[in-house]
């Protein structure tokens, strides 16, 4: 039995329909309430046979930090896909991240501990790793450092990553992925998949940034193979290409039919923008739609290697362009019917 948390996100939702053409007995858990539109678009997508797959799975309504509740979900579990995370660079999530983020997956580690002979797949990210010098590649080795310019995002993948190593130290067989920027057809308003949304309304603006972007299909695969092949005690970085923003809302235009942003902002603009937008948003009482940590990491270089996940697996990553492409074809679909 396979047990996926965050089983209705992106990465969850995507990696249970492979599991599920592979047969596998999954119990997916899910927050009570939670929206399940996505994981039946993705099965409809995707599956073999999606009303017979999703009929198949054992759902479990449970918070990560009931850790009496998750010790009775190991019950006839032996594999962990741990892919539910609270993404949000706003410094009032800052407890709920790390409660969910840090605190939960300690709980699951524990409870996984606890039971013995469980597989462990923790979903990272790139930003739980460490900074390279001159804009040098980023690789696995880079080690964290503490940096008040780190966003609270980071600080909380870092710190569920350190308790999957502890769960390693204690015996678990874990392996991490540090997914780049995942792409693909999600909720369009909000993560990666609310950039389609905002080139379709008309985005103008791009910055100088650069960073690493991955298909969420080949997130899921390469967790799956990662865990069939038992490389435990590593983490992978899994980044396609890198890309910069520019680039990136580009090939989002030319595919959705828009007009591609061509106002470069710079810093000082970035600066003033998320200023704005926390008076906006203290005034309005909502989320600012940008805040200090997104405005300024979108001006960061950043590039990442996933060689070491290549040569582990011979791992082929689905080129950028054609990721966007499939994607706007399910975007296009969902705004015109």
């Amino acid at each position: 039995m396979k047990l996926v948390t965050g089983a209705t996100g992106l990465v969850g939702s995507h990696l249970m329909v492979q599991l599920s053409n592979k047969g596998a007995e999954i119990k997916a858990m899910k927050r009570s309430g939670s929206d399940m539109h996505l994981i039946e678009k993705v099965f409809s997508l995707y599956a073999l046979e999606a009303e017979k797959q999703l009929k198949a799975i054992q759902w479990v309504d449970a918070d990560l930090t009931d850790i009496t509740v998750l010790e009775d979900l190991m019950v006839d579990v032996d594999e962990i896909y741990h892919c539910a995370a609270i993404v949000s660079f706003h410094p009032s999530m800052r407890r709920l991240m790390l409660l969910t983020n840090v605190n939960g997956t300690a709980n699951l580690v524990n409870a996984a501990v606890h039971k013995g002979n469980i597989a462990f797949c923790h979903v990272s990210s790139i930003a739980a790793l460490g900074r390279s010098e001159n804009q040098a590649m980023i690789t696995e080795e880079n080690l964290w450092k503490n940096s008040g310019s780190n966003s609270i995002y980071s600080v909380s993948k870092y710190g569920a990553e350190r308790e999957v190593w502890r769960g390693v130290a204690e015996g678990l067989n874990a392996v991490i992925v540090n997914p780049a920027v995942i792409l693909g057809p999600g909720n369009w308003k909000s993560g990666s998949s609310e950039l389609f949304s905002l080139v379709w309304r008309g985005l103008k603006f791009h910055t100088s940034g650069t960073t690493g972007y991955v298909d969420v299909r080949d997130v899921a695969s390469a967790m799956v193979t990662l865990m069939e092949k038992k490389h435990y005690g590593q983490r992978f970085i899994l980044s396609a290409e890198n890309l910069s923003y520019r680039q990136l809302f580009s090939w989002i235009a030319g595919s959705l039919g828009k007009k591609e942003p061509s106002i470069h902002v710079k810093p000082w603009m970035a600066e003033i923008a998320w200023r704005l937008m926390a008076i906006k948003g203290f005034v309005m009482r909502e989320t600012p739609a940008i805040t200090r940590e997104t405005a300024r990491t979108s001006l960061v270089k950043k590039s990442y290697s996933s060689h070491k996940l290549e040569e582990a697996i011979g791992f082929k990553f689905i080129p950028v362009e054609k990721s966007i492409n499939d994607i706007s074809k399910i975007f296009l679909r969902d705004h015109t019917s």
